[in-house]
């Protein structure tokens, strides 16, 4: 798109620039208040969320910089809401994954923005709640074989009306979940993010005018599509495929095939998983909504990444599966583990495809895994503590891997020692990198970590990981990375499991290294960067 094609629109170039900066800026404030009000560490510590803006026809148009599992599938719970014909001062409440949602712990506020009395947008937060009910704590369990194992599902009701709280909804909630306190603080401090959406968007209107504000948005979409189209035009025409599995899903340890076909035709792509397995018996099901999510963050991850991430970024891009397989399941399937392990391995499978058609953009396997660890009592009013684990990323074409990161489809912060030994009965044992985990090769993958903690009280532990059987990855002639561990009280268990333990039982999990890119031959002291010190440290990662 011309500065000419912007000024038809009445927008010109510099004009654009600001009010992209402005809603963005809009979409970070949401989720700066939402981080700051929150009581659970899951939100305040660790930044399990995430925020958007969108259009009045469900349009993204700004999002903060968060979590890609949550952004890429946000479309699709508008949509559901836009259905209702909300009004002016209404906030819809939604987790279902058959309705808008991906799992059940993560819940969707979606409210109107109407800063001048009629509907111009939509304000979006989507926060993982540390527990929705269930049969287990955390509402994670490894061994789920139907949604209704897994927590309260919420379809996309009222939580606010005319800018009133639905009292009587919010004891519905509360009455179905493990610490309510904490639920209901979350809660309020989503709506709050809310509130400041619609009064930085009034001032953003008070200064321009809301028709002008209005045709922002829509020169903002298409700017993102003008750049995309430019970017993905460059890709060599072709259909390119790959293949991996899942280690299992809770019920079985057999491995679960994915498969994938990307066919690059001009400026579109087409991506079909119509060889993936049919919709299994545990709970690694991923609605389609995360098999999109995971598309468009490989989309952005080997594009321009300065082309604004909004509804324009993907219109090029088509994402199918057929109905009742692993990536579009049909109810009541059990999802909890598809949005965060099998959206990691969309992405590896998705990554792997367009390496056949440029390859130079692509790095090795990353550690392919979230490691989520769910440790919670059966209280009432108890604890429930949530963490996705950082592991090594996948060494670059050019550069090392980087060491106890969060790779893919999560984008949290680790919760600090001094958090979790103050919020929860635990006592940290170790916190370290894993020495030599990364794979060798011109160009290293990154460390995994080991994290150990003693819980000081009878709890239920629930682990969803992978990358436990089979290694990350490597590229170019790069050696894999180091498998995962998890281990109780010095017993090696699957990768996915729900336990019961005693007070003093320490559980460690040893997460995968990233693969290696390039014969390891190859190497040189000039290959070696900063954020990788030959794969010998044993410092504890930083917060990041």
């Amino acid at each position: 798109m011309t500065v000419d094609d912007l000024r038809t629109e009445g927008i010109d170039s510099v004009s654009l620039e600001v009010f992209r900066n402005e809603l963005e800026s809009i979409a970070e404030e949401m989720g700066q208040v939402l981080i700051q009000s929150a009581y659970s560490p899951n939100i305040k510590e660790r930044q399990d969320c995430s925020t958007a803006l969108f259009d009045a026809d469900g349009q993204m148009i700004a999002q903060a910089e968060h979590i890609p599992v949550h952004l890429g599938a946000m479309p699709d719970a508008v949509a559901a809401v836009i259905g209702s014909d909300p009004e002016p001062g209404d906030a819809y409440i939604l987790n279902d994954p058959f309705e808008g949602g991906t799992h059940l712990p993560d819940v969707t506020i979606v409210s109107t923005l109407a800063p001048a009395g009629n509907v111009v947008g939509y304000a979006v937060t989507r926060a993982h709640h540390a527990d929705v009910g269930g049969m287990t704590p955390g509402s994670m369990p490894a061994g789920a074989t139907d949604i209704y194992q897994e927590g309260m599902r919420l379809p996309g009701v009222k939580l606010r009306s005319g800018g009133e709280l639905n009292e009587d909804l919010m004891a519905v909630i509360l009455a179905n979940v493990r610490n309510r306190t904490e639920r209901r603080a979350d809660l309020r401090a989503q709506l709050a993010a809310h509130d400041r959406a619609e009064d930085r968007l009034m001032e953003l209107i008070d200064d321009h005018s809301q028709n002008r504000v209005e045709r922002a948005f829509d020169a903002i979409i298409d700017y993102s599509r003008a750049r995309m189209t430019d970017e993905l035009a460059e890709f060599p025409d072709g259909t390119y495929e790959s293949r991996d599995v899942l280690e299992g899903d809770g019920v079985t340890d057999k491995d679960i095939p994915i498969e994938v076909s990307i066919t690059v035709d001009g400026a579109t792509v087409e991506v079909e998983f119509a060889g993936t397995a049919e919709q299994c018996a545990g709970n690694m099901n991923a609605p389609l909504s995360v098999a999109k999510s995971a598309v468009y963050f490989v989309v952005r991850s080997i594009t321009d990444p300065d082309i604004p991430p909004n509804h324009g970024s993907y219109v090029n891009i088509d994402v199918s599966a057929p109905e009742g397989t692993l990536v579009n399941p049909t109810p009541p399937a059990a999802v909890v583990g598809g949005n965060v392990e099998t959206s990691q391995r969309l992405t590896d499978v998705v990554f792997a495809a367009f390496a056949e058609a440029v390859p130079e953009r692509v790095p090795a396997g990353s550690q392919g895994t979230m490691n989520n660890l769910i440790i919670g009592n059966r209280d009432r009013d108890g604890f429930t503590y949530y963490e996705t684990i950082a592991g090594g990323s996948g060494a670059r074409p050019d550069k090392d891997g980087m060491d106890g990161v969060q790779v893919g489809m999560t984008n949290t912060l680790n919760t600090p020692i001094e958090a979790l030994e103050t919020e929860y009965p635990f006592i940290i044992e170790e916190y370290a990198f894993r020495e030599d985990s990364g794979g060798d090769g011109q160009y290293r993958g990154g460390l995994g970590i080991s994290r150990s903690l003693t819980v000081e009280t009878d709890a239920v532990v629930s682990l969803l990981t992978e990358r436990r059987r089979h290694r990350p990855k490597g590229a170019a002639g790069g050696d894999p990375g180091a498998t995962g561990e998890n281990i109780i009280d010095g017993e090696l268990l699957p990768a996915k499991t729900t336990c019961e333990v005693e007070a003093g039982t320490t559980v460690t999990v040893r997460t995968p290294g990233g693969g290696g890119y390039g014969d390891p031959d190859n190497r040189s002291e000039d290959d070696r960067t900063d954020d990788q010190l030959d794969n010998k440290t044993t410092n504890a990662p930083d917060n990041e």
